[in-house]
């Protein structure tokens, strides 16, 4: 009997190590979304606002992932993610764009493509509905990376946006951030608490990726202030041999730091240096999880260092989607086609604010 049981061990212990061995399949496509980061306060939420604000989150991310199941292109997935985002009033980006000093909304965006590193950027806009939609058009339609304020109002009316009135932006919540700011002389981040900009970075199914961000900046903001998210390099960034990134903070640390493109140089440079040293199974594997979240992690310790918050998310090739940031919370979620489906908002709480797949 003895004997006959070490035969049988001895048989099935290939098949054994084979399946212990077989890495999970990667995911097929990836997708991460933001609303903000800032000083979040679980306490300070009722359970209804938390629910409006992860609803919003989930036809975010549902509208991005849907383009990604159904074949489409990453750079179409993180448009179609954004959008619902620039029309909700909860977030810091077209409808519910903060204010300026001056009492009117001016509109950032920017995106990029993973494939050939074209990108788009508007700055300092006040009537384009979908600002993510004209960064856009000036990647595809000019020989342009970035436009700014009347100049890029024009190119808009002339590729054929409809021109949206001021008032479609203005929300009681962001005039009455501005009041409180003038009354009790305040700082942006004293009223704000947090950073609502939104974004989206994602891998499709032909292992492209894409990313874009779009901002109203900070509460009475002055002298045509830009922050990160419309520049290529701090805000938003994407190579198809690295990663896509988008980030929301204080832009300015975000803008010294050259957050977005710093991930995806430390990621790439990983990888490169695999390969130099012809380590044939780790540059195979590309960057892992863990080697992913690290370097997020530590340019996110970098930006603290300088004395700036905020976070970012990410995807890699390999369909990892990464969130890192240093404040108490971010509006967050991702989705991927090995079955994550998830919106979170405070630190940590991935799964525990989960939601289902619908």
């Amino acid at each position: 009997m003895n004997k006959l049981i070490a035969a049988l061990t001895l048989a099935l212990a290939p098949t054994a190590a084979l399946a212990q061995d077989a890495a999970p399949e990667a995911p097929k496509w990836s997708i991460a979304i933001h609303g903000g980061a800032g000083t979040l306060d679980p306490k300070a939420m009722t359970p209804e606002k938390r629910a409006e604000y992860e609803a919003a989150l989930q036809v975010a991310l549902d509208a991005g992932a849907k383009v990604l199941a159904e074949g489409g292109s990453a750079m179409d997935a993180v448009k179609a993610a954004i959008i619902p985002m620039e029309d909700s009033p909860l977030f810091n980006a077209g409808k519910g764009a903060v204010f300026t000093w001056e009492g009117t909304n001016e509109l950032d965006a920017s995106i990029m493509d993973g494939r050939d590193r074209s990108a788009g950027a508007i700055a300092g806009v006040k009537t384009v509905k979908n600002p993510i939609l004209l960064a856009d058009t000036v990647r595809t339609q000019s020989e342009h990376v970035m436009l700014m304020g009347a100049g890029a109002e024009a190119f808009a009316v002339e590729k054929g946006f409809a021109v949206t009135p001021p008032e479609y932006f203005a929300t009681p919540a962001r005039a009455e951030a501005l009041e409180r700011l003038k009354a009790e002389k305040l700082s942006a981040l004293d009223v704000d608490h947090k950073f609502g900009t939104v974004g989206a970075v994602a891998l499709d199914q032909n292992g492209n990726l894409a990313a874009g961000t779009s901002t109203g900046g900070m509460t009475g903001k002055r002298w045509g202030r830009v922050g990160d998210a419309p520049v290529i390099g701090a805000g938003t960034y994407a190579d198809n041999r690295a990663c896509a990134v988008s980030a929301t903070g204080w832009g300015e640390y975000f803008l010294r730091v050259g957050v977005a493109h710093e991930i995806c140089a430390r990621l790439r440079a990983t990888n490169e240096v695999k390969v130099a040293l012809a380590d044939d199974d780790a540059a195979n594997d590309g960057v892992r999880t863990e080697e992913a979240q690290y370097i997020a992690d530590a340019v996110m310790a970098d930006v603290a260092s300088l004395g700036g918050d905020g976070g970012v998310i990410l995807v890699t090739p390999e369909g990892h989607a990464i969130f890192s940031f240093n404040t108490t919370g971010m509006y967050r979620g991702r989705a991927t086609s090995g079955g994550v489906r998830e919106v979170a908002i405070f630190g940590g709480e991935e799964k525990a604010s989960a939601t289902p797949d619908h």
